[in-house]
């Protein structure tokens, strides 16, 4: 079977968001592209996301899940929401150096405002270590009054830049 094509998604530059802000140098700087159905990001982490040890540390995990599963709804909504909830399963243990990918989707949007997505760690042998739930609110821009307009106006404009 043929690997499907990846198409790279835009993201805005600047911005402080610790996932996919370009502007925070402490930041993950994540990068996106579509497979398919899914949104998808590649990255290997380093000793200054572990927890104990060797292990990546659980909150960077969730971040991971969370960005990707948001940009899920970005990329194949076009929507504003935020995160009501998220449940993950830790599989198996992510540790640091190893090649992540991690992807999230949609699973169902019938009851607005609710969107439930899931999502999912792999490594470069395909080996599930994460798996994850979550459900999403869709907001409307003028219940998001604590985001700069400026902010506001790039977000819905960068909609129009997605194949």
């Amino acid at each position: 079977m043929a690997e499907e094509e990846r198409i790279p998604i835009s993201k805005p530059e600047g911005h402080h968001c610790f996932a996919c802000g370009t502007a925070n140098p402490i930041g993950l700087n994540l990068q996106f592209f579509r497979i398919g159905d899914q949104v998808c990001s590649e990255i290997t982490l380093g000793e200054n996301h572990v927890g104990w040890e060797n292990m990546i540390h659980g909150g960077i995990i969730s971040t991971l899940l969370d960005e990707v599963m948001s940009w899920a709804i970005l990329y194949f909504k076009r929507v504003l929401f935020v995160t009501r909830k998220m449940d993950l399963k830790y599989i198996r243990p992510v540790t640091s150096g190893t090649p992540l990918i991690v992807k999230g989707k949609l699973v169902d949007s019938s009851e607005p405002p609710k969107i439930r997505t899931q999502g999912e760690i792999r490594d470069k042998e395909g080996r599930l270590l994460v798996r994850s739930r979550a459900e999403f609110v869709e907001v409307p821009t003028q219940k998001l009054s604590a985001v700069p307009k400026g902010a506001m106006e790039e977000m819905l404009s960068l909609f129009e830049t997605f194949p």
